[in-house]
């Protein structure tokens, strides 16, 4: 797939981190990038992130020509601070907006290291559930997001087939694989975003589940 040229600001505040990139998607080069694992305050920290990011890449905000951002699963209130950025700074900007799932970012992230290879993503969603997904070799997704039982997961990873990776992959009995960091790669935010269509992938947050929602078997369809 031909990536499109452009220079794109990539947002993540789908966990305790919050992060911002600036990415040339013409050289596949990350220009700059700021932000910390601060637990919470990510809506006061953000846009400072955003002018650092900007700063070190040495990029005015008059040049982002698409913005990528983490719609999750993950944080409730993380994720709706980024959405409502990334729309904000698209409408005051004139450029267009993607959002990334989270599952997609990690499982991009371990088939760099591991090409070729189908994935399922499992996070750790507490209350004894997992956040979902398989993706093909190609990085493709078999599959909608999905929030599941532990043993439906477990049944689900079987099926799929390929690496168990994200923080839930203990859970589910495949040993230490995926390790216990989710972690969103800002840079792989910024591949993805380059390639989505905005036309399709506008920005909306992806829950899961509330989050005061009880446990539940089975699966819940994501809902904007």
């Amino acid at each position: 797939m031909r990536v499109p040229t452009m220079i794109l600001l990539a947002i993540d505040t789908s966990g305790s981190g919050c992060y911002a990139a600036i990415h040339d998607s013409a050289r596949d080069v990350t220009l700059g990038m700021a932000g910390e694992d601060i637990g919470r305050g990510h809506a006061e920290r953000l846009m400072d992130f955003v002018d650092q990011a900007l700063a070190n890449a040495g990029i005015e905000m008059g040049a982002v020509e698409r913005i990528a951002v983490t719609v999750g699963p993950g944080s409730f209130t993380g994720i709706r601070v980024g959405v409502a950025a990334a729309r904000g700074l698209s409408l005051a900007l004139g450029v267009p907006s993607v959002g990334i799932s989270t599952l997609a970012a990690i499982a991009a992230g371990y088939r760099q290291s591991h090409p070729g290879n189908p994935v399922f993503v499992a996070v750790d969603a507490k209350r004894g559930e997992a956040y979902c997904q398989a993706f093909s070799a190609d990085g493709a997704p078999r599959g909608e997001a999905s929030v599941l039982s532990l043993d439906d997961a477990k049944a689900a990873a079987l099926a799929a087939g390929g690496a168990i990776v994200g923080s839930a992959a203990v859970l589910l009995g495949s040993g230490d694989e995926g390790g216990a960091n989710d972690a969103v790669a800002i840079e792989m935010v910024a591949r993805l975003g380059a390639l989505a269509d905005p036309r399709a992938d506008r920005p909306k947050p992806l829950y899961l589940r509330g989050p005061d929602a009880k446990p539940q078997a089975g699966f819940a369809i994501a809902r904007a």
